[in-house]
């Protein structure tokens, strides 16, 4: 193992960084302080020109698979292979970041590895910055080198951001330019600006661990559905045509022409035992005490700008071993993608985790994410999978053997 100091470079090639070699951060950081870890892929200008190439925890890879992040609690992988990257990317700056309270004095000794190579780092490097750039990958004469910067940087990641020419979030479309008098090439579409005020699981089997705060819990959190309130005139005439008979076949009255989405949360709790909190049969569960999950109320009417929203008690998480969150149309919509439907779950203190229910299928009910107790942290992953009543089973019993909840399931209303 090589030990590189401030300000020393070397090439790849010299360092066993061929192929797909890893890039490992280690942070050691007091309890209490979030860290965020980064890579930048710059021009040759040295900008952030595509926001798809900056990795980070709310986009874990780049295109072409050159750069994809592992996060774990206190070290962090990225996974690379310049050979991948396009040829408008000269440089992956590596970058951490405080999200919260604290600097990067408090830092303790740290390091990052690729290679044969180790850079070691500590907070007797830096000041009162909230966020360091701590090496770069570059490419020079046709070779790809890695410089150990060490740099503290005013800040948190969004001045990072903006220091290397990103935005946070999307902007409105640029004017149409005027015509001119010979034809002109279309412009490039827009790439989606990447967001730091949420994360968003894109695709099926996307997770998320949140690490326990020091006092052992997570406080109140909010696991929040909501849908498009306005469904369009063929959504209620497929509602008329008796599409809510293969939903709830005693559902009668069609006075509200509303979307009716309903969310609910089968559970299992560590000492074993099952169960399911929802409006059906009226089992709204309890947030003080056992399952220690509420369902707050229903919206029949599909009215409410708040959707529907379930609680968790954090600060109990550990009486919890898993709570899958589910969602199942209720009346009014012909399939999900006419729902528009999207899950927040929000956690004090850390960016809210997204999951869209895109497809467009007409299967009723929806398995929208599992929440798991990962040895005391809270592990979020996106399922979206979609089921549909085939014979004398519900799609209740459908999602609750698919996932060996156990429970045993009747007819039930809202009433």
């Amino acid at each position: 193992m090589t030990d590189f100091s401030r300000g020393q470079k070397g090439k790849l090639a010299d360092m066993d960084c061929t192929g797909m070699f890893p890039v490992t951060l280690t942070l050691a950081a007091p309890a209490g302080m979030d860290i965020d870890i980064s890579c930048f892929g710059l021009d040759a200008d040295g900008r952030l020109s595509d926001d798809r190439f900056m990795v980070f925890f709310n986009q874990k890879s780049c295109p072409g698979g050159g750069v994809t992040l592992d996060i774990g609690a206190t070290t962090s992988t990225f996974n690379t292979n310049v050979s991948r990257l396009p040829e408008t990317i000269h440089k992956l700056v590596f970058t951490a970041s405080i999200s919260g309270e604290g600097t990067m004095r408090q830092l303790e000794a740290s390091t990052m590895r690729l290679g044969s190579t180790m850079f070691s780092f500590s907070g007797a490097d830096f000041h009162d910055e909230k966020a360091v750039i701590v090496g770069e990958i570059y490419k020079r004469d046709g070779q790809w080198r890695f410089g150990a910067v060490g740099q503290g940087f005013n800040g948190g990641l969004s001045a990072l951001l903006a220091h290397f020419g990103g935005a946070e979030d999307a902007s409105a479309p640029a004017p149409t330019p005027a015509p001119a008098a010979a034809p002109v090439p279309a412009p490039a579409p827009e790439t989606p600006k990447v967001s730091l005020s949420k994360i968003t699981l894109e695709k099926r089997g996307d997770k998320v661990s949140l690490e326990k705060a020091p006092r052992g819990g997570f406080g109140r959190i909010r696991v929040n559905l909501n849908w498009n309130q306005n469904p369009a005139p063929e959504v209620a005439e497929a509602k008329k045509q008796g599409f809510l008979s293969r939903v709830i076949s005693s559902v009668t009255a069609p006075a509200s022409r509303g979307i009716d989405l309903d969310v609910g949360c089968m559970f299992e709790l560590t000492d074993g035992t099952p169960g399911c909190v929802q409006a059906l049969g009226n089992s709204w569960g309890n947030f003080n005490l056992a399952p220690y999950i509420h369902l707050e109320s229903d919206d029949r009417a599909g009215t409410s700008k708040d959707g529907e929203s379930l609680f968790i008690n954090g600060d109990q998480f550990h009486q919890i071993k898993r709570a899958l969150i589910f969602t199942f149309i209720y009346k009014g919509a012909p399939n999900w993608a006419a729902t528009d439907g999207v899950v927040n779950i929000e956690v004090p203190g850390r960016a809210p985790v997204e999951v869209r229910l895109d497809n467009g299928t007409n299967a009723t009910m929806c398995a929208i994410a599992m929440i798991d107790n990962k040895g005391g942290n809270l592990e979020i992953t996106k399922l979206v999978e979609y089921f549909q009543q085939t014979g004398a089973k519900s799609t209740h019993e459908l999602i609750n053997d698919h996932f060996n909840f156990g429970l045993r399931f009747k007819a039930g209303s809202k009433d």
